[in-house]
């Protein structure tokens, strides 16, 4: 099949005329775009942003970061490590940019999220394969070419309401949040430390420390704090755990925060000598660390009351807010109902999915579905059987997980190396198990690759 609309570049020896369509240029389907281009189909690159915005977007541009500039740990020996280290053996552009763009962040891959994002858009727009369409998809239909559908927790109603209808069940929800952003200069140094949770890697983050007495006064406005309402529609809450709002947290109990995102183990106050009792972390937004982020803190709350309840942590009782914290719905398929091993749909083999609206939940899962998405798409336009990767690595197991959980009683699932398959014979050091899965893994992925 031909490709008609007006791309760049021709295609070369071995090359194939495929054609796929990609509706959202988020991080799944930036990362799709990108794999169906570089196995090479021609790409068609719907993206309704700029023109049409969603609540949680600030920009046109492709793959960009609303919850928090973080990709999590990038020790190979974890989950997240693991799977970005899958990712970069694949080509992942999206990795490439993280990578080119990381801030300090101890052990973890943060990036500099307005770069990071421009240079996603530029690696995207000077693909020869690769047309950008600015406008937006209302409609799945007609299906004129191998499709993904990559448009994310915020797909805008009219293309929602098509892929309710055609998926044939009722969208599942829960509600994500993003944390407030800070700047720099408004922090007071005298009542911060610079230092990692359990003496890992670089002292990168900017610790917070509050006392016992200062702990339960802020406990206290929080969970009293008044909360932004929600669509009349989505009044029953739904969230995902591993992202609560600090104030749901909160309201679990009075030590919950003390023992979650504000426990300060491993942490000592020079100016005490002493553990504090709790401590809030920020972690910068940009490489120059003109602006920070509250770790832990997606937050509902109105914004006035951030604003009054966030400056009662000491360090920040003049802190200058550059973003509050939202909120916004986030929709997803029940995937075991819908989709197969492929990211492909179960009713519509050119449809794929990709990203959240999979149930796969943070930055890189996301980026991982839309990779092999965007592979399968490429290799179904070019008439070849789409493939599911090994279960063995973490790519292969977590698109096996929301594609065989429980449909009745379905969830989001982060990637985690408890969905890999055991080790035979087992392997009880904690430490040593997960380094041998690690390597599995990525022994798995090569034979993969070598077979392609």
């Amino acid at each position: 099949m031909g490709f008609t609309t007006d791309l760049q570049g021709t295609s070369g020896p071995g090359e194939t005329n495929g054609r796929v369509v990609v509706i959202g240029a988020g991080l799944a389907g930036s990362e799709a775009a990108w794999q169906a281009a570089q196995a090479g189909t021609w790409v068609e690159l719907w993206e309704m942003r700029p023109q049409v915005m969603t609540p949680a977007h600030q920009t046109g541009d492709c793959a960009e970061l609303v919850c928090s500039n973080s990709l999590h740990s990038n020790r190979l020996e974890s989950a997240s490590g693991l799977l970005k280290e899958e990712l970069r053996r694949l080509d992942s552009v999206i990795l490439a940019a993280a990578d080119a763009h990381a801030v300090p962040a101890g052990q973890a891959l943060a990036v500099e999220r307005r770069v990071f994002a421009q240079d996603v858009t530029a690696r995207l727009q000077a693909h020869p394969r690769i047309r950008m369409v600015r406008r937006e998809r209302q409609a799945l239909w007609p299906l004129d070419a191998v499709t993904v559908v990559a448009t994310g927790p915020l797909t805008s109603p009219a293309l929602a309401k098509d892929i309710a209808a055609f998926v044939g069940t009722d969208f599942l929800y829960f509600y994500d949040a993003a944390a407030p952003i800070v700047t720099a200069e408004s922090i007071d140094y005298s009542r911060a430390f610079w230092g990692s949770r359990y003496q890992r890697g670089q002292a990168d983050y900017l610790n917070c420390p509050l006392s016992e007495e200062e702990y339960r006064v802020f406990w206290q406005a929080l969970v009293e704090a008044e909360q932004a309402p929600l669509e009349a529609a989505d009044a029953e809450m739904h969230y995902f755990e591993g992202c609560l709002p600090v104030e749901v947290m909160a309201r679990r109990g009075p030590e919950t925060l003390a023992y979650g995102p504000l426990k300060p183990v491993g942490l000592r106050d020079p100016r005490t000598g002493k553990r504090p009792y709790a401590v809030v972390q920020l972690r910068r937004e940009d490489r120059e660390g003109r602006l920070f982020n509250l770790v832990g803190f997606q937050t509902r709350l109105k914004w006035g009351e951030q604003e009054r309840v966030f400056r009662m942590i000491p360090a920040l009782a003049n802190a200058e807010f550059v973003r509050f914290g939202v909120m916004h719905r986030n929709t997803f398929l029940n995937a075991p109902q819908v989709l197969l091993p492929t990211y492909q749909s179960r009713r519509e083999p050119r449809l794929f999915f990709a990203g959240q609206m999979t149930g796969v939940e943070g930055y890189i899962e996301s980026c991982a579905s839309g990779l092999i998405a965007g592979r399968n798409a490429a290799r179904l336009a070019q008439g070849l059987e789409p493939l599911a990767f090994p279960r063995e690595t973490m790519l292969g197991a977590m698109a096996r997980f929301i594609t065989e959980a429980d449909p009745g009683n379905f969830q989001p699932m982060n990637a985690t190396l408890a969905l890999l398959p055991p080790l035979e014979p087992a392997v009880r050091d904690k430490r040593r198990r997960h380094q041998l899965l690690a390597e599995r893994a990525l022994q798995a992925l090569e034979r993969f690759i070598r077979g392609l």
